[in-house]
C-alpha cells in the first residue's frame, strides 16, 4: 500500500509541475527574443572596424520592446538606436537606447513599437546600430530578425 500511495503522490507532483510550466509558458506567449550581432560590415556603407556587439532584443505581443546591446572594441561610442530599414538600406531611428555603462546600451523602459514599426520588425526590416566619434553615421550595425 505504501508504494501505491507514493506513486499517486509522485504523479500528483508531476502533474502540478507540468501545469506550472504550462502557465509560465502561456505568460510568455507572444514574446519573441532576437539575438543580433553587430559589425562594421553590416553598416551602409560598410565600415572598417574591429568593433563588434551582441544585442538581445525582446518584442512582446503588445509591441513593447526591451533589451540591450553590449559592445566590444568600440572607442568613443556616442549613441545607439533601433532604426527602420531593410538590410543594406539606411533608415531613420525609431528608439534611442540609453547608455548604461562603458560598453552597454539598453532599450528605455516603456519603449513600444507602432503598428508600422511592429510590421517592419516582423518583416526583418529593423536594425540596431551604434554610432561613434569616428563614425558618426554608425560604426556597427545588425538586422533584427524575429
Amino acid at each position: 500500500m505504501k508504494s501505491h500511495f507514493s506513486l499517486i503522490r509522485a504523479a500528483k507532483f508531476a502533474f502540478a509541475a507540468a501545469l506550472s510550466v504550462l502557465a509560465f509558458s502561456a505568460g510568455l506567449a507572444g514574446a519573441a527574443e532576437s539575438k543580433v550581432t553587430l559589425t562594421g560590415a553590416e553598416e551602409t556603407p560598410p565600415v572598417k572596424t574591429t568593433a563588434s556587439a551582441v544585442a538581445t532584443i525582446t518584442v512582446n505581443a503588445d509591441k513593447s520592446v526591451s533589451g540591450s546591446v553590449t559592445t566590444k572594441g568600440l572607442v568613443g561610442g556616442t549613441v545607439a538606436h533601433i532604426h527602420l530599414g531593410a538590410a543594406g538600406q539606411k533608415g531613420g531611428p525609431i528608439i534611442t537606447l540609453d547608455k548604461s555603462g562603458e560598453n552597454t546600451w539598453v532599450v528605455p523602459a516603456g519603449a513600444k513599437f507602432t503598428d508600422e514599426q511592429y510590421a517592419a520588425y516582423q518583416a526583418g526590416n529593423l536594425y540596431i546600430n551604434v554610432h561613434s566619434d569616428a563614425n558618426k553615421a554608425g560604426e556597427i550595425r545588425g538586422q533584427i530578425k524575429p
